[in-house]
């Protein structure tokens, strides 16, 4: 039989970790991938924070709101990337 956690770990940093992992992926593919090569490299960034997203929540060990903290992660890292994307799409386009 399994006793409940007197103090169980803090999931929102587990969260903003996939968030912050989203920003980095998406300013080195910005800085180093090819103009033409960015847009696959983004969506293999994205599938690789959904990935990193499943694997911290599982590595909590809660079972409570997992849907949520999975969808709140994955969805963030999506538009992290998306606002990345879009800055550099629009520095493109202004420096011609």
């Amino acid at each position: 039989m399994s006793t409940p956690d007197l103090a169980p770990r803090r999931t929102f940093s587990g969260i903003v970790a996939v968030w912050v992992l989203a920003a980095v992926a998406g300013v080195l593919i910005g800085l180093l991938a090819p103009a033409h090569w960015r847009a696959q490299w983004i969506s293999v960034a994205l599938g690789g924070c959904l990935i990193v997203s499943f694997a911290v929540q599982l590595w909590y060990g809660r079972s409570q709101a997992f849907i949520q903290r999975m969808a709140i992660s994955s969805l963030g890292a999506a538009v992290v990337l998306g606002l990345i994307t879009a800055g550099f799409a629009l520095a493109a386009v202004v420096s011609g």
